[in-house]
């Protein structure tokens, strides 16, 4: 049996996935389905640079306002949807779009990856959350890099969350985390498909990313902050750690000022962009787009349908 074709499309943040993707989609009669983390989350638009309804150009979109932020959302759970969603979207006849940033998100349903199940160990958690609270998330990330550093690399010190699962997962199994991870790296892909990653030259990059995050304070993102405290949210939640959330709760709560805090979102975005680089660049079976070498948009778009349409005919034909 020939299996269902997909079309991922990734690459660092800013780097112009929505545009392309709302263009594959409309030239390939396919529907989008968001491979982000935040934008999942309802009422936390301006933060997560989420795609408008106008913006969508008539394109269907999954996985987008699913989630109250308050909700348990994590990798498992998207693949889960995700998986549901390829299959409604192959189901009726159409091509499905998998778009965004989160490589590991995208990793998990590619290549169907396992999330081994232990037995939560509640005490144990309360205690290195409580570690956390202590000493600092730094802290803690450095107990895990002791035992775990290809995790340690791979986890940013603010996701407290998942520093706490791989110590979690050290402590119960004796094993790292990370080469779990590398284990399910190495299956055979689910689907037959294609892995686009989008790039800029980092200056160019940087320059869109620093332009963004004026657009968001423009826009309102301290207003969009101030709403999501009133509705009962607060910095521990996983959603409100997201990028932009957590440092504009620190200025609003006078742990630092509204304009360092907007200077600090661009630094951590330009970090966080770096570190997704470095997970693409890891992936393999994936096609680098370079954008600087396309004359225009145009021409990187008509590049893709062409690819793309190769890889559709090629399914059609196995199904024969």
């Amino acid at each position: 049996m020939s299996k269902t074709p997909l079309i991922i499309l990734t690459g660092p943040t800013a780097v112009g996935k929505t545009a392309l993707s709302i263009g594959l989609a409309k030239a390939l009669d396919g529907e989008i389905i968001s491979a982000d983390s935040m934008q999942v989350y309802r009422h936390m638009n301006v933060g997560t640079a989420k795609i408008k309804p106008e913006e969508m150009q008539g394109v269907r979109h999954h996985l987008i306002d699913e989630f109250e932020p308050w909700e348990e959302f994590s990798v498992a759970v998207f693949q889960k949807r995700c998986r549901e969603c390829i299959e409604d979207i192959h189901r009726r006849g159409k091509i499905p779009i998998l778009t965004g940033g989160t490589g590991f998100y995208i990793q998990s349903v590619l290549y169907a990856v396992d999330f081994e199940e232990t037995e939560a160990d509640t005490f144990y958690r309360e205690e290195l959350a409580e570690f956390a609270k202590c000493h600092g998330k730094e802290a803690l990330h450095r107990e895990l890099a002791k035992v775990d550093e290809k995790a340690a690399d791979a986890i940013h010190p603010n996701n407290v969350k998942r520093v706490i699962r791989a110590l979690e997962y050290y402590r119960q199994t004796g094993k790292k985390i990370s080469e779990h991870n590398e284990t399910q790296r190495q299956k055979h892909a689910k689907y037959h498909f294609r892995y686009y990653v989008l790039s800029l030259p980092r200056d160019v990059l940087y320059e869109r990313i620093n332009k963004r995050v004026d657009k968001m304070r423009e826009e309102g993102l301290e207003e969009e902050v101030k709403k999501l405290l009133e509705m009962g949210c607060t910095r521990k939640m996983v959603s409100m750690q997201g990028l932009g959330y957590k440092e504009i709760i620190d200025a609003l709560e006078g742990r630092d000022t509204m304009d360092h805090a907007y200077e600090r979102i661009k630094q951590e975005t330009r970090h966080f962009a770096k570190r997704q680089f470095t997970w693409f660049r890891r992936e393999r079976d994936v096609t680098w787009l370079e954008k600087e070498k396309f004359a225009d948009e145009d021409a990187l778009l008509w590049y893709c349908i062409q690819d793309c349409m190769v890889l559709l005919d090629t399914n059609i034909g196995d199904a024969q």
